[in-house]
């Protein structure tokens, strides 16, 4: 049996390894920190008129949605017994679990006395969100693998990511590291032990935009033309500054502009400060990081007859079960 078994997988096609749990939980805990912010800067807005789009969210409950989100992703890929039902999984039961489960996120972090209560717009928004998870981004998540190393070397293009995917991904990363910043800053200046931190729609754009050009820069100045890190560095610090005084720049002419270095030492025009130059460091060499874990990530775009014993995300399947799962759902 163990023979079988072992040349049963060897004559298999060989699939790409799904994404490891840490990176999953990573991108949740991301994407669970965006929709904070769009729903919390849409509703300032709609209250206050304020263009300055600022959102709110927190390092908790960015590890709550991660821990959260990987539960919905378990359920969701034990739809098998939902199959004959469709309807049922994705417009009932799952949306009903992932109402409860943010209810229970509102309830546990607001750390309130008494029960939080929730609107008819709230659990609208909620169940909108939830039809979006089942039906738009699992389907697109769970596609994406990760590529051995090996394999990456030998790739006449690197690129394993669109570039929007990867636009989105360094816009809704820059909403992260701005929460994270300004909620340490709130906790030794303020003693906010909530840490809660905020950011802007428009850092969205900035850092997405950002961090793309600066990728391009590492790609091209690393891997064509061999400069080291302390090379890049200057270019990177000097490219980050320019961004950041010409989006403020912009911004503050329609007072859209969420930041102002006015009372900071070494600061130009409030709109840039060499007070954050440690961080502005520490930020281009963890894009490098970034950079080099994205180049590793790619789409699976073949369909189920391409790799006939693929699973979802990259995971193999036994022939056996394989063909089990096609009659189930009507596969000749």
């Amino acid at each position: 049996m163990m023979t079988m078994k072992t040349t049963r997988r060897a004559d298999s096609p060989r699939a790409q390894p799904a994404l490891p749990q840490w990176m999953r939980m990573y991108f949740y805990g991301m994407h669970g920190v965006t929709l904070d912010i769009l729903l919390s800067s849409a509703c300032r807005f709609l209250d206050h008129n304020d263009f300055k789009l600022l959102g709110f969210s927190s390092p908790y409950l960015c590890v709550v949605h991660a821990i959260t989100h990987l539960v919905l992703e378990k359920i969701y890929l034990q739809k098998r017994c939902f199959q004959e039902r469709p309807v049922v999984f994705h417009l009932v039961f799952y949306p009903s679990l992932y109402i409860c489960l943010q209810i229970l996120i509102g309830n546990v972090v607001t750390c309130t006395e008494n029960i939080r209560v929730v609107s008819i717009t709230q659990l609208v928004v909620h169940y909108i969100l939830a039809l979006y998870f089942t039906n738009v981004f699992h389907k697109g998540f769970l596609s994406l693998q990760y590529q051995e190393k090996r394999v990456l070397l030998r790739s006449s293009r690197p690129n394993g990511l669109h570039g929007v995917l990867r636009f989105v991904f360094f816009g809704m990363h820059g909403f992260l590291d701005e929460v994270l910043f300004t909620s340490v800053f709130n906790l030794f200046e303020k003693a906010d032990r909530d840490l809660m931190g905020h950011t802007s729609l428009w850092s969205f754009f900035m850092y997405g935009s950002c961090s793309f050009v600066v990728e391009k820069l590492y790609l091209h100045l690393h891997f064509r033309r061999g400069w080291g890190t302390l090379q890049r560095l200057p270019i990177y610090i000097c490219f980050i500054y320019t961004w950041e005084f010409s989006w403020g720049f912009a911004l503050r002419q329609y007072g859209a502009c969420s930041w102002d270095y006015s009372h900071y030492p070494l600061n130009f025009m409030g709109l840039v400060t060499l007070l954050y130059l440690p961080g502005w460091v520490c930020l281009s060499l963890y894009q490098d990081v970034l950079s080099n874990v994205l180049l590793r990530v790619v789409c699976n775009e073949r369909n189920d007859e391409d790799m006939p014993n693929a699973g979802t995300n990259g995971r193999l399947l036994p022939k056996g079960k394989l063909e089990e799962d096609k009659q189930h759902v009507g596969f000749t």
